[in-house]
């Protein structure tokens, strides 16, 4: 019973930590109004496996790794960072490019996997994920927790980041978001551009405080 209520618990933190603005919002919400529902559901499921990797990683101790090593944290902070900045400068790049002619998707431009592969990266920029995980667990869990218990909560991780992210690609691919963003492509494309590289930004220069 104890399992439950520390697992019901976690899943509350979670969807309130999944649901808020971040980097991986403005991904999947770019990928799926530019390019297409499959792209943003594929980049959902990037969000999710990103997810489970930082679960896992929490549940075996890396967060302790991280905490004892900090040029580590740092390291990963900046190139996370670096990563943000790097996709906010593509994107404000591409910004008066017209859609049609950007890459198709199987062509090696905006196919499914590279939205899968972009989600994920995305997700991954961010080694603070992996502290905030293993903060929850530590909150929640009971000492000695079943093996059980970690395989359902990597579970979870993935059906929330997944569902979530899947709910706001079916709902920004639409007729009239797409239509809506391909009238003000440029303007959201910059906003989009600009969103990602200030949060790159901010990680890389937030290392200097550990």
């Amino acid at each position: 019973m104890n399992e439950i209520f520390s697992l019901a618990g976690i899943v509350g933190v979670l969807i309130v930590g999944t649901v808020s603005p971040g980097p991986s919002f403005v991904m999947v919400a770019r990928t799926a109004v530019g390019a297409g529902r499959g792209n943003g559901l594929a980049a959902a499921v990037g969000m999710g496996i990103g997810g489970v990797v930082f679960a896992v990683a929490a549940l075996v101790g890396l967060q302790a790794v991280l905490v004892s090593v900090p040029a580590l944290y740092v390291a990963f902070k900046i190139g996370g960072g670096i990563y943000l900045l790097y996709l906010g400068v593509l994107i404000w790049r591409g910004a008066k490019q017209p859609l049609t002619a950007q890459a198709a998707p199987g062509e090696g431009g905006s196919g499914p996997l590279r939205s899968l592969l972009l989600g994920l990266g995305t997700q991954l920029s961010n080694p603070k994920a992996a502290i905030v995980y293993a903060s929850v667990f530590a909150a929640f869990l009971p000492n000695g927790a079943a093996l059980a218990v970690g395989i359902a909560i990597t579970a979870l991780v993935f059906v929330i980041e997944t569902v979530w992210y899947g709910l706001v690609a079916v709902m920004l691919s639409a007729a009239q978001p797409r239509r809506t963003y391909l009238r003000f492509k440029a303007w959201i494309d910059r906003a989009a551009g600009g969103v990602m590289a200030a949060l790159g930004l901010k990680l890389a220069s937030s290392a200097h405080s550990l």
